[in-house]
């Protein structure tokens, strides 16, 4: 026993001596590597103890917020949660024919500017689309073949007088004499899903009246002054009918939605009129940073 006691001290000294002989015959780099590693070591333990403990502050503030009603969404943003609408917005496609190709596709994008805002939006609307077919149809199964997965979309060939009955529909027309001034959730509006450069005026309030159904426009001109046209892009259509059912005024609905190009200004602010681009509304697509507007 006293001769290993003896030697305890010998082999510590010689397990040292080792250590220093294993650091001297690393070269100048790896003692680097070394140092830098042992140096990092501690603040990456601390890191990770403030990434757990944010993350549970994360989790604890979702909580609260769920409680709250408000959802937490994919994005990392917050957002209330949907409450559905009854109310129907169709688009009837049944103008396919009167169309060239390029604005066919013009159409087909803002049918898709209507599905995404539909999407996000805190009242959606239960989305139609009739008379699909033709053209528009193969241009989305060329351009977006994604379509089919679309939800809450209901797809018919079939025009929209066919499968709803015709005391629950509203043809929006901009050439209707009866102005808007309430949604009934229990209708289903029409939008004319047609871009034509002005080419076929009252078309949409012709079709209205060959089908003996009810019509009307928007009361755009109670409320707003445009330099140029008072007819709108089908998109937007569908984002202010969207945007009404949230802020339940007409007023807010068209301000939320209206190209600021066209030099929109309130009734009763006539005077700064001029400020926007008092050119011939087009169909370009709607879905760029300024969109333009367009026949309803």
């Amino acid at each position: 026993m006293a001769t290993n006691m003896a030697d305890t001290p010998a082999v510590q000294e010689s397990s040292h001596e080792c250590a220093n002989n294993e650091n001297e015959t690393l070269s100048k780099r790896q003692r680097k590597r070394l140092l830098k590693s042992q140096q990092w070591e501690e603040p990456r333990e601390l890191h990770k103890q403030k990434r757990k403990e944010r993350k549970q502050q994360r989790k604890l503030e979702r909580q609260a917020q769920a409680e709250d009603g408000v959802e937490w969404t994919g994005k990392k943003r917050l957002r209330r949660s949907a409450e559905p609408s009854s109310l129907r917005l169709v688009i009837d496609c049944s103008f396919d024919n009167l169309m060239v190709l390029k604005d066919v596709k013009k159409l087909h994008k803002q049918i898709q500017r209507c599905y995404a805002e539909n999407r996000r939006t805190l009242h959606p609307v239960q989305f139609y689309l009739t008379s699909q077919d033709g053209q528009l149809k193969q241009v989305m199964d060329e351009i977006n073949k994604g379509w089919v997965n679309w939800k809450d979309v209901h797809f018919k060939p079939d025009a929209f007088h066919e499968i709803m009955k015709k005391e629950d529909l509203v043809y929006l027309t901009s050439d209707s004499p009866n102005v808007l001034q309430e949604l009934d959730e229990a209708k289903a509006y029409v939008i004319g899903g047609l871009v034509d450069h002005n080419h076929h005026k009252g078309i949409t309030f012709g079709r209205a009246q060959e089908l003996g159904i009810a019509h009307a426009q928007l009361p755009l001109g109670s409320f707003v002054q445009m330099n140029s046209h008072k007819v709108l892009a089908v998109n937007h259509v569908f984002e202010i009918i969207l945007a009404f059912l949230e802020k339940r005024d007409w007023q807010e609905a068209f301000f939320t939605v209206l190209p600021q190009r066209k030099g929109a200004v309130p009734v009763g602010q006539e005077n700064k009129l001029g400020e926007g681009n008092d050119e011939e509304d087009s169909d370009e697509d709607s879905d760029t940073e300024q969109p333009q507007l367009r026949d309803m």
